[in-house]
């Protein structure tokens, strides 16, 4: 009896509401710091202009969840376009979650207290290990502990915003726009705090747990979220311009503060070392600044002291819950990537506990690599800005181009409308923040090449098609004459790989190829007609005759040979010699060492009674290797090929 199931669909909208907010809200915790050292008090103008983009791409991806309800992120929603275009957007997103967990990991530490300098590095790759480890183990309890955690963050931004509520009316007054700046100006700004969208696109991968209906769970798990994040961002923007904007630290400075030259920065670091201290902590760790400022207000500095304490120690650990969430994420890609053959297959290769371990060790390691290049988080956002905005581009352009989506003509408008505003801003960063440029092109120039040599090495070891008369015509046609002029080559060995890289050295060489295979028969009596033949052994049909369609096809002279034996060494030897072949092609042993002890090793024994005339060719299956052609008296490893080799029936 078949018992097949399929993943329970038990995602409530208020359990991937925490999620998506775990991953979406975190941004404000970087996003606004950098927003103010950027723009200064026009940052709240900015910020609402954000929330309006928010909402406008929180509508495209109810329309996603709706379209993809089994799952569907960008790779999957750019698949139904070009393999290449999922592939690019895959990477894309990739590259968004390298640079997620590293300014996550770094602004955690920030907000517990640690200050820039070389135990930063350190701690953050410490850091990193830990949470790798974590998830090596496959431990469940990290789930359970992100919920917490987003409740408890949740809790504290509420108590803040009631405390900030006083800041308004200051704040508001103190909010400016320089009309006499470029549209483009304006514009470049308004790129440069894009990465507050950073998050949006986890919904679309809860989709194929979410209850369904999938369109009504999807939108009851973003709405809900979005006005938290968009009207808090909005909310503490404002109380930001009221609080940094009245800072001793801060009078008499440039405004924006990101545009005070390295300099001047220099000459603050000597002269007021204070105001350089402020100016991190703005950028770094805005909202623990403004947790304390608002609560000192409400119940007094010993009070205010504490809970910015605690509102730093529950925001550092929603951060480490987004490093977690997107080094697992990073995972699940690459993940669906290798199953797709997208990418090396090693990195679909699940631990004990279920979990991709190669694929985990390439995440760490990307992070690793960018955390010990860089940790300014100014730096690292434009490094986000470019992934996040490329993917979520991706995926919404993906969906209006689809034709096999089914949505409302005046959405696929809505969609093409919101995309190329969104490939606008893209392009903007492309052109603009080259450092980001060339990171996203180097990532996903790797993975391009990558893929592209997977898929020529998986033509190189496709096998050919069954001819229409079949594999045994081929092994049946009349064999080649045996020219004693030319050089003769025998192939003891199964598998396309093997069989083309022995046609392609017969052709290099003018040689004439023949192919042994040998039905080992371990029996001590056999009766008349039971003695195995050519025409009821499948196997042995395919393996001649697929060698004798490859030689066919590259008019390389073929002999094929079938030999029912006991005695597997005899066989090979004895052919080998009688032939008169100066070649002999085995593919190496891949039988336990136990059966080796016991049977014997077919090769070692070949080897050791083969004449020394003779070359010994010993090879498992590299498909470059048949495209190149090699020395005589060569060997070649690849542990990925799936041939068979000599051992056994040859």
């Amino acid at each position: 009896m078949l018992v097949t199931e399929s993943r329970p669909r038990n995602l409530k909208w208020f359990h991937a509401g925490p999620l998506l907010y775990g991953d979406w809200g975190t941004s404000r915790l970087y996003v606004l710091g950098l927003a103010f050292a950027f723009t200064g008090p026009e940052s709240v103008v900015y910020m609402v202009a954000i929330g309006v983009l928010m909402a406008a791409v929180a509508w495209a991806y109810a329309i996603v969840c709706r379209s993809f309800p089994d799952g569907g992120g960008v790779y999957t929603a750019a698949r139904q376009i070009s393999p290449i275009a999922s592939v690019v957007g895959a990477t894309l997103l990739l590259c968004g979650y390298i640079i997620t967990a590293v300014i996550s990991v770094v602004e955690a530490l920030h907000y517990f207290g640690i200050p820039d300098g070389p135990w930063l590095a350190t701690i953050a790759v410490v850091t990193l290990v830990f949470v790798g480890l974590v998830n090596w183990l496959g431990a469940r309890s990290a789930g359970t502990f992100a919920l917490v955690i987003a409740f408890a963050a949740l809790g504290v931004s509420g108590l803040m915003a009631i405390m900030s509520l006083p800041y308004l009316p200051d704040g508001l007054s103190r909010v400016s726009i320089d009309l006499s700046r470029s549209t483009w100006s304006h514009w470049t700004a308004f790129t440069q705090i894009v990465l507050a969208l950073a998050g949006v696109e986890a919904v679309a991968n809860m989709t194929g747990l979410m209850r369904r209906p999938v369109e009504r769970t999807a939108k009851r798990t973003i709405i809900p979220v979005l006005l938290e994040v968009v009207l808090l961002n909005v909310l503490f923007a404002i109380v930001a311009t009221s609080i940094f904007t009245r800072l001793p630290e801060l009078q008499g400075l440039p405004s924006p503060i990101a545009s005070i030259d390295s300099q001047t920065l220099h000459h603050l670091e000597q002269t007021t070392p204070a105001s350089v201290q402020k100016i991190e902590e703005i950028k770094n760790t805005s909202m623990k600044l403004i947790a304390e400022t608002v609560a000192t207000n409400a119940i007094g500095p010993a009070g205010g002291l504490v809970f910015g304490k605690v509102a730093a120690v529950v925001f550092a650990l929603l951060l480490l819950s987004a490093t977690n969430t997107a080094i697992m994420a990073m995972v699940s890609v690459i993940f669906s990537m290798a199953q797709d053959g997208e990418l090396p297959r090693s990195l679909r290769r699940l631990n004990y506990s279920g979990v991709p371990s190669v694929g985990l060790v390439v995440s760490l390691l990307a992070c690793v690599g960018v955390v010990l290049i860089e940790r300014r988080p100014e730096r690292l956002a434009e490094l986000y800005i470019i992934g996040v905005c490329g993917a979520i581009t991706v995926t919404i352009l993906s969906c209006a181009i689809g034709r096999k989506i089914s949505i409302k003509p005046w959405e696929r408008g809505g969609m093409w409308t919101l995309g190329l505003f969104l490939l606008a801003v893209t392009l903007t960063i492309v052109g603009t923040k080259l450092n980001a440029t060339a990171f996203a092109g180097v990532v996903i120039a790797g993975v391009l090449v990558t893929r592209a040599t997977l898929r020529r090495r998986a033509r190189a070891m496709e096998p050919p098609a069954e001819p229409t008369d079949g594999w045994l015509a081929q092994v049946k046609r009349q064999p080649a004459r045996l020219d004693s002029g030319r050089p003769r080559i025998m192939l003891a060995a199964r598998g396309h790989s093997q069989q083309a890289y022995a046609v392609e050295l017969a052709r290099k060489r003018g040689a004439v190829l023949f192919a042994i295979f040998v039905r080992a028969v371990r029996v001590l009596d056999l009766q008349p007609g039971q003695v195995p033949r050519i025409e009821d052994d499948r196997e042995a049909q395919e393996a001649l005759g697929s060698a004798a369609v490859l030689a066919s096809q590259a008019g390389v002279p073929f002999v094929p040979i079938y030999v029912t034996s006991t005695e597997i060494v005899e066989e090979i030897l004895d052919y080998t010699a009688t032939f008169g072949c100066d070649t002999l092609i085995m593919g190496k042993s891949r039988r336990s060492l136990f059966a080796r002890t016991i049977e014997g090793d077919v090769v070692g024994r070949i080897a050791a009674s083969l004449p020394k005339e003779i070359d010994l060719i010993l090879r498992s299956g590299d498909p470059a290797e048949a495209a190149r052609g090699v020395s005589r008296s060569s060997e070649s490893e690849d542990d990925s090929s799936d041939d068979r080799d000599a051992p056994g029936p040859t």
